[in-house]
């Protein structure tokens, strides 16, 4: 995970942290962004106050993880910010499927409820989405198609190859 990853994290947990208490992040996670931001080098006083938390102290985390919003600079948020950040986050975990570090039934549930869903289902993220959403167990699947989890990868790939083709303008 890079920077501009771990930023992107931390501005959508901020977000949800907003929203109905149902939706809000729990403890332990703000403690684990927090922990991912460290390791991608972002530097703010409280991010290792954060990420150091021990399970007891969990308590605290939301208090510091506002301290680290305010530290980096990401008060007020942004819609723009937003979205930029779920479009980040989605190019990230599709990286991590294509790249076999996350398992890719668990990345498109990811892309989906955390990026897509959030920005109202572009069409770019349209066919993880429709992968995500695949109902029933693997071997209900027809004989000649791919397992569920080659068929997410085939699509990562494909919306990366996509994001990297406009954004290079061809």
């Amino acid at each position: 995970m890079d920077a501009v990853v771990a930023i992107s994290l931390i501005r959508m947990a901020a977000a949800d942290l907003a929203g109905e208490p149902w939706q809000r992040p729990s403890d332990a996670c703000l403690v684990q962004v927090g922990l991912d931001a460290l390791l991608a080098g972002l530097e703010a006083p409280s991010l290792a106050l954060l990420a150091g938390l021990a399970r007891g102290e969990y308590p605290q985390a939301r208090e510091l993880f506002g301290l680290v919003l305010e530290e980096l600079g990401l008060l007020p948020p942004a819609l723009e910010d937003l979205a930029e950040a779920r479009w980040t986050a989605a190019w990230w975990w599709a990286s991590q499927i294509v790249a076999c570090r996350i398992d890719p039934v668990h990345g498109a549930k990811l892309i989906h409820e955390e990026a897509a869903a959030e920005l109202g289902y572009p069409d770019a993220l349209q066919p993880l989405v429709d992968l995500a959403r695949a109902p029933g167990p693997p071997d209900t699947r027809p004989p000649h198609q791919p397992p569920l989890g080659e068929r997410i990868t085939s699509a990562a790939r494909d919306f990366l190859a996509a994001q990297a083709h406009r954004n290079h303008g061809l």
